[in-house]
C-alpha cells in the first residue's frame, strides 16, 4: 500500500484547566507503516496510553489530525466513527477485558455479534479462530478455567475476528511470566503481521524488543526518537 497506515500529525491533548491544566501530549507526529511491528516505550506518565487512545478513535485530541488508512478519523461522525473503528482497528487490552460468564468463543464472537452477524454464525466463525490461536479445545470454557497465557491469546482472538488492517496491543506481556509474553508477541509477529497489516504494541518489556522493527519512545509527552531493531 502507497499510504502510511497511521499519519499522526501535531498531537496535542490537554487535561483540565487553569493551574489543573495537564499537557498530556505535546506536538506528536509519526507514520505508523504497513508490515510493521511498531512499539510505544517510555516510562509512565509519559504519555503512551493518551496517544494510543487518540489514535485508536478512543479520545480526541485537543490539536492536530489522525489519519488511519488515509481516513481522517476526528473528522468523522460519531457513528461513522465507531463504525470505522470496528471494522478497521482491533484492540487488546492490558487486562484483557474478557467477560466471565461468557465462552471463549462467545466472548470472541462479541464483535461479529455487534455488526448484526447471527449468533450462531458470529460463534462458528469465534471457534475458528481460537483455532487459529491454539485453542481450538477449550471454545466452551470460561476464562478463569484458563491461564493468563490463553486469555491473552483469547483477547487476541477477539481482535482478530473483524479481519482489522491494525491491531494496538496495550501492555500485552505485563500479566505474563517472561516465557509466556515472548510466545505470545512471536505469535503476534509470525502469524498475526502481514504485509497488509500494521501492529501497534504499548509496552514497557524490554524482553520483547527482538520482535520490533521499530521503536518509538515518548517522554514527558514528546515523541523524543526511534530505534530501527537489528534483523
Amino acid at each position: 500500500m502507497d499510504q502510511a497506515a497511521i499519519v499522526a500529525k501535531d498531537l496535542v491533548k490537554v487535561f483540565g484547566e487553569g493551574d489543573a491544566r495537564t499537557v498530556a501530549v505535546k506536538d506528536a507526529s509519526f507514520e505508523a507503516r504497513w508490515g510493521e511491528m511498531l512499539y510505544l516505550v517510555g516510562p509512565s506518565g509519559s504519555g503512551k496510553t493518551t496517544m494510543l487512545s487518540m489514535i485508536s478513535g478512543i479520545l480526541r485530541p485537543t490539536e492536530g489530525s489522525v489519519q488511519v488508512k488515509g481516513t481522517d478519523i476526528w473528522q468523522l461522525s460519531n457513528d461513522d466513527l465507531a463504525t470505522f473503528r470496528l471494522s478497521t482497528i482491533g484492540f487488546v487490552f492490558q487486562d484483557f477485558h474478557l467477560f466471565p460468564r461468557l465462552t471463549t468463543a462467545e466472548n470472541v464472537a462479541i464483535p461479529l455479534i455487534l455488526r448484526g452477524t447471527p449468533w450462531h454464525d458470529a460463534q462458528k466463525e469465534a471457534e475458528k479462530f481460537l483455532d487459529v490461536v491454539g485453542l481450538a479445545g477449550k471454545v466452551h470454557l470460561p476464562p478463569v478455567k484458563l491461564s493468563g497465557g490463553e486469555q491473552q491469546r483469547v483477547a487476541i482472538a477477539r481482535a482478530m475476528i473483524s479481519q482489522p488492517d491494525i491491531m494496538i496491543l496495550d501492555e500485552p506481556t505485563a500479566s505474563l511470566d517472561g516465557d509466556t509474553g515472548r510466545r505470545i508477541v512471536e505469535f503476534v509477529k509470525k502469524q498475526i503481521l502481514t504485509s497488509s497489516r500494521c501492529i501497534l504494541i504499548v509496552t514497557h518489556d524490554a524482553r520483547i524488543d527482538e520482535y520490533a522493527d521499530r521503536i518509538m519512545h515518548m517522554e514527558d509527552g514528546r515523541i523524543i526518537g526511534f530505534d530501527k531493531v537489528p534483523t
